[in-house]
């Protein structure tokens, strides 16, 4: 007895793909995908810092007075961020030898701890950045930087609001090309930091942006700085307070030569600032002070030009007379008053603090608390050369 035929395949039975079969065909297809996704955002990676670069370009250099150049550009993905070397602004019109602005390294990043109060915000660090002024022998040749749209070009590097920044080992360089030989004034050491620029965590206070700095002015006279500020207000409201302590006067001895006719044979010179905005109406005060002050010199009294020794004896001799003798110093208080674009002063009133410094009691490098409602508005006690300044209210 033979065997019944096989079932007969039916038309349905033969278009039908093992099941193995279609997995295999899925992986290679999905494969392919997969390869041809890595090869695109290999390639997108490849190209991400030329297109930086180009778009960096063409963002700084939006001013037609200043010309902008950077340097290589690295993308760091891992931390949405990417930095900018060798980043540099040079006054186009002109002769102007220095760049208004130069940087080691710019690097801007997303802040990811900022995340956790619902925000997504950037921050922006300088590594050895240096600003030069310029006061040259035409307009062309000064360089100010007034006028350049700076904040919408850091603005436009980003595409997150810039919440904080910070600043390493910066300076700061004026230069009077005008003069002869030519003035060069420094800040050196340049530490900066601004924070909460975009009221991260919605505090009430309307100071809700704090500044911080510190340098070495002149290479060796210690510089502080704070500030509070409402960066959304309309008109200026902030609390600022300023500290110079321990200049040595003979470092800026180019500078009186040329804008006062006079030099310093010794002495030291302190300076403190403090300085209360609301809605534009300022109240504050700017404290100088001068430290066993020498301008006449008998070096002086031999030279050939008898008006500049007059001068210089008549600079002297009023120094003499108005200084707090117990501290050997010369000082005054120039009060601030009304508009924070043009602040009231009185002449007698500064004359008044002078014989006040002189004869009643002597100013002392310190804050007298202006803006002593904000907390972290102050500074310890200053450190001076010669003499030692005691901390006491004035």
């Amino acid at each position: 007895m033979s065997d019944p035929d096989p079932t007969p395949e039916t038309p349905d039975d033969a278009t039908k793909t093992p099941p193995r079969k279609r997995k295999r065909r899925w992986f290679r297809r999905g494969g392919i995908l997969f390869l041809v996704i890595a090869v695109i955002l290999v390639c997108l990676r490849l190209a991400m810092p030329t297109a930086v670069a180009w778009y960096v370009n063409r963002t700084i250099d939006q001013s037609p007075l200043y010309d902008g150049r950077i340097g290589d550009v690295d993308i760091h993905l891992w931390r949405g961020a990417y930095s900018i070397e060798d980043i540099r602004i040079n006054k186009v019109t002109g002769n102007v030898p220095v760049p208004l602005f130069h940087a080691k390294k710019m690097d801007l990043a997303i802040e990811w701890d900022k995340l956790f109060n619902g925000k997504l915000v950037g921050r922006v660090a300088f590594d050895n950045p240096q600003l030069n002024f310029v006061d040259g022998e035409s307009e062309g040749e000064d360089q100010t930087g007034a006028g350049g749209p700076w904040l919408d070009v850091i603005q436009d590097l980003f595409p997150f609001k810039i919440n904080s920044a910070v600043v390493k080992d910066g300076q700061i360089r004026f230069v009077a090309a005008v003069t002869d030989p030519p003035v060069e004034l420094t800040l050196d050491d340049l530490q900066a930091s601004v924070e909460n620029l975009t009221n991260i965590h919605d505090e009430v206070t309307p100071l809700v942006a704090t500044v911080k700095a510190s340098a070495l002015a002149m290479g060796h006279a210690k510089l502080d700085y704070e500030m509070k500020i409402d960066p959304f207000s309309y008109k200026p409201t902030f609390q600022m307070a300023f500290r110079l302590i321990g200049l040595n006067v003979t470092k800026t001895n180019d500078l009186t030569r040329a804008y006062g006719s006079f030099d310093f044979e010794d002495g030291w010179f302190d300076l403190v600032i403090e300085m209360d905005a609301k809605e534009g109406q300022l109240d504050g005060y700017v404290k100088p002070l001068f430290r066993n002050l020498k301008i006449l010199s008998r070096q002086d009294v031999k030279e050939d030009n008898p008006l500049q020794v007059f001068w210089e004896a008549l600079i002297g001799g009023a120094a003499e007379i108005l200084k707090n003798q117990p501290r050997d110093q010369v000082a005054t208080l120039v009060e601030l008053h009304g508009d924070v674009s043009k602040p009231d002063t009185s002449i007698l009133q500064i004359i008044g603090n002078v014989l006040r410094n002189a004869f009643i009691r002597a100013y002392m490098p310190r804050l007298q608390g202006v803006a002593e409602d904000v907390e972290g508005l102050h500074f310890g006690p200053g450190s001076v050369v010669d003499p030692p300044v005691v901390d006491a209210k004035p």
